[in-house]
């Protein structure tokens, strides 16, 4: 360790709390505990200067004292961007951590489900090895969106299938010849090409659409026939209900066998 380097025991702990979906009711005991306890609070920024989700959602719970530390992450998918990103959130993060003090980073929705959280630990940690992480669960948007709809999300030995955004439309497919359940997340830049795969295997009828899970701007799309061009914000996903489906048409539903 150089000289100029803060000793082991200088560095403060890197916390990482999921904060929930939307509503900031629905931050854990021990998440808010995290979150009002330390001097220093990181989130992803915003668009165009507005407030991102999970600053948002911890508005309300911080005090005036605290230390709000605003990261960019770029909504983009070339890596070499993305890795000079989560380098430069380490780098700003690390300056607090190497001061001693605690930053706790919220994240919408869980800190282990697609998260920002975990590229920023990694980058963390590649620059500070000293470095304590800890990290706090939250409930993530596809049990907020089942709750939103009023159904349960899987029921005995329901087969749950969870996609992030991108996804091709063969990997779909293949999907639902053997989940009961499916949520394909941030489904707003595909939704038309999967609506129409969703209407070629009848299963529209059975599929759902949330769009910001129980934050106040909270909207539900159902029986979605009637809605083949709807335009979704980044955090909108859609579920479907496959198994409901087969137990309406006992046989192969649009091709699509049952498992």
């Amino acid at each position: 360790m150089s000289a100029s380097a803060p000793s082991v025991s200088k560095f403060g702990c890197l916390y990482g709390v999921g904060v929930g979906p939307g509503d900031p009711e629905l931050i854990s005991i021990k998440g808010l505990r995290c979150l009002q306890q330390v001097p220093i609070v990181a989130f992803p920024a915003g668009l165009k200067g507005q407030p991102g989700v999970a600053e948002r959602i911890i508005e309300p719970w911080l005090s005036s004292t605290q230390h709000r530390l605003s990261l960019s992450f770029p909504y983009v998918q070339e890596q070499s961007v993305l890795e000079q990103a989560w380098h430069l959130a380490a780098e700003k993060v690390g300056q607090h951590l190497g001061q001693g003090q605690d930053v706790t980073f919220a994240c919408e929705g869980d800190v282990s489900f697609f998260s920002t959280f975990t590229y920023l630990s990694q980058a963390v940690q590649t620059l500070y090895p000293q470095v304590r992480v800890e990290t706090i669960p939250g409930i993530c948007s596809p049990m907020a969106a089942a709750a939103a709809i009023g159904l349960p999300l899987t029921m005995q030995r329901d087969r749950l299938a969870i996609l992030p955004a991108l996804y091709c439309p063969d990997d779909l497919m293949a999907v639902m010849t053997w989940a009961e359940v499916v949520v394909l997340m941030k489904v707003g830049s595909v939704y038309r090409q999967v609506w129409s795969l969703l209407n070629q295997a009848q299963l529209l009828p059975h599929s759902y659409v949330v769009v910001q899970a129980s934050a106040s701007q909270q909207r539900i799309y159902q029986d979605l026939q009637h809605h083949p061009q709807l335009e979704l914000p980044y955090f909108s996903l859609l579920i479907i209900y496959v198994k409901a489906a087969r137990e309406k048409m006992p046989h192969d539903i649009g091709g699509l066998p049952h498992p």
